[in-house]
């Protein structure tokens, strides 16, 4: 598999060296994607640190309870992500925001200003609150959960935002430090159209 040495600051493993659970993993990775997301082979240079963070990623955006979408997922990660400059986070995840919505403009806006994003007012109490827990945590008050509970969301929303926001600010850091590159299958996921076979 070609790996290019600057998708990390750290050694980045050959796939024959990886555990077999952490080696079926990526390999489940490409079969889905087509190619495999630097981050998996960056945070597999750490096995127990990949087992844990991935366990509690799915947890997190995976789940099928709650009133979040895919695409409110992905929404939250990426304006985050733009708030802590994480460049890894905001082109990775921005794609699969663009495709959970199919709206090949809405990442962008909201990685840049959720306010001016084409989006709900719903999803914009959502991005405010989870700017709030991104920039300033501590500010966090009832109000805010009833700024949100007017617009839908319940309890368990709301700390599904909240979790996002948190992991996603330790995955943006870790990026950011290891100097994480996306791959260039990001950039454009999402905003072309695939062209149909005949």
């Amino acid at each position: 598999m070609d790996q290019t040495p600057t998708i990390s600051a750290f050694p980045v493993p050959e796939l024959k060296d990886l555990p077999e659970d952490i080696r079926s993993t990526i390999l489940a990775v490409q079969e889905k994607a087509g190619f495999v997301p630097n981050v998996f082979l960056v945070l597999a240079h750490r096995p127990a640190e990949f087992r844990a963070f991935f366990a509690y990623h799915d947890a997190l955006m995976l789940k099928e309870t709650g009133s979040l979408t895919k695409a409110d997922r992905e929404m939250i990660v990426t304006a985050t992500s733009a708030k802590n400059h994480c460049l890894y986070c905001v082109i990775a995840h921005g794609a699969l925001l663009r495709i959970y919505a199919k709206n090949p403009l809405v990442a962008d806006q909201v990685a840049v200003n959720h306010l001016k994003a084409d989006i709900t007012p719903r999803q914009k109490a959502m991005l405010d609150f989870a700017i709030k827990v991104c920039l300033d945590s501590a500010a966090v008050t009832a109000d805010d959960y009833a700024q949100l509970h007017g617009h839908g969301f319940d309890d368990e929303d709301i700390w599904d935002i909240a979790g996002i926001t948190a992991f996603f600010g330790l995955s943006n850091r870790m990026a950011n430090v290891l100097g994480m590159r996306p791959n260039p299958e990001f950039f454009l996921m999402g905003r072309v159209e695939k062209k149909k076979s005949v």
